[in-house]
């Protein structure tokens, strides 16, 4: 099933210069030469909200939810919150019938508020004592082991049986991770775990890296992982009955960049799974999946406001704008896909760098065509940030950030609101309040 199929409405959008891998399955220009989201202008959201802006099409999230949950019928899907959480985006995931992974107190809140079942609720990442009170207290379905540490923090402190998973790090992918049991250590904290009686060992979790386009990788760890749970079966008489593949799928951000396919994925995972079982005589355990980037990353758009054009002499050209993608989380000097979303493009174009209003380091995209006439006051969309943008953004130079709008069936709704230098001022105990 592809995703034309599970959100055929988008047909009526396409437009030859709209690569569908990168920007929002509705996204389509209007007559005007707008760029249209959700059936709604991006310059009726800017002239509404203001900019900078994050733009996400819940249809499209919601679909990339359905084709995960049509091409891998067989596995648990739980949505990698990280990537971007609201307690409406959230809501969106349960919906379609997905679990949320959380990484911290206030994901965990938000899921919460949600009302995300909490048996379809995973916590992993770094936890701190006080942080393990809550997600114990709300009956979380599962808790994933990352450090030895762990293992007693959190058998001193539950007060029932609680299901865990030990992160094992395989030898392929990107063995190098900062959490995680190697290995070779691995059946050590296995048999720790194990031996609590409050823990419930229900199965492993691995993560094998980020931006994953090999699904070959997923088969090699699934024949490592079925072969530690053939061991803990061995030597603890345990038979764990889950394996959590984590997520790390590769989706493009420009044209022409590679992605993870689903199908592939599917059927490697049925290979490996049946080879690796029938080798070790192991009952098939339930594969569980966390992708994030890969539902959150294309449903969102960046709308910025050119501030400022600087031709320099040899023709180079700067664009800054009043906001961009936070951080630019794909590192130094990567691109993004922007485009003109106000008005037409003309024929004539030339190469430019989109900068943000912070400076050194505020790259957004180089070399990237635009109109020769861009001038200040045109609206640029930023495509593929709708992933590690409005949950790692920062009030760097104490400029507040910038609000979540959802858009869908023509209509747009504010998800969180822009911050505001009243909200960053009442942190400030310096100040009176006046």
């Amino acid at each position: 099933m592809t995703l034309f199929e599970l959100l055929p409405s988008v047909r009526h959008g396409l437009n030859p210069h709209l690569d569908r891998a990168v920007w929002p399955l509705s996204a389509y220009v209007d007559d005007l030469g707008r760029l249209c989201v959700g059936d709604v202008a991006a310059d009726d959201i800017a002239a509404e909200y203001g900019t900078p802006i994050q733009v996400v099409d819940e249809e499209d999230f919601r679909a990339r939810i359905r084709c995960y949950r049509a091409t891998l019928p067989d596995a648990e899907l739980i949505y990698g919150g990280k990537a971007l959480l609201s307690v409406d985006v959230a809501r969106w995931a349960a919906d379609e019938g997905a679990g949320v992974k959380v990484c911290s107190a206030a994901e965990l809140a938000t899921a919460l508020a949600a009302d995300v079942p909490p048996q379809r609720i995973v916590l992993a990442g770094a936890k701190t004592a006080t942080e393990l009170g809550d997600p114990i207290a709300a009956g979380v379905g599962r808790i994933v082991i990352d450090s030895p540490s762990e293992i007693s923090l959190l058998a001193c402190r539950v007060g029932h049986r609680q299901r865990v998973l030990v992160r094992v790090i395989p030898d392929v992918g990107t063995p190098d991770q900062k959490f995680g049991f190697a290995l070779s250590g691995g059946q050590a904290a296995l048999r720790r775990v194990v031996d609590q009686p409050s823990l419930d060992l229900v199965g492993l979790h691995c993560q094998l890296g980020a931006q994953l386009t090999d699904a070959s990788l997923y088969g090699a760890a699934i024949r490592q992982m079925i072969g530690v749970m053939a061991e803990v079966r061995e030597h603890h008489q345990v038979v764990l009955t889950e394996l959590n593949l984590g997520g790390g799928h590769a989706i493009p951000h420009r044209s022409g960049e590679p992605e993870l396919n689903l199908r592939s994925l599917g059927a490697t995972v049925d290979a490996a799974l049946e080879s690796a079982c029938a080798e070790h005589g192991f009952p098939r355990p339930k594969i569980v999946i966390e992708p994030g980037r890969a539902i959150a990353a294309r449903a969102g758009v960046t709308l910025c406001r050119i501030t400022a054009v600087k031709r320099q002499p040899g023709g180079h050209t700067f664009v800054a704008v009043d906001g961009g993608p936070a951080g630019n989380r794909r590192g130094l000097g990567a691109k993004y896909t922007v485009a003109l979303a106000n008005r037409h493009r003309p024929t004539a174009s030339a190469p430019v760098t989109v900068v943000g209003r912070n400076g050194h380091g505020d790259e957004i995209a180089r070399d990237v065509e635009l109109p020769a006439d861009i001038h200040p006051g045109d609206l640029l969309a930023v495509a593929c940030t709708g992933a590690y943008q409005h949950s790692t953004v920062s009030s760097l130079s104490l400029v507040g950030r910038p609000p979540l709008v959802a858009v869908s069936g023509g209509r747009s709704r504010e998800l969180v609101r822009r911050e505001t230098v009243a909200d960053l001022l009442a942190r400030d105990r310096g100040w009176n309040g006046q």
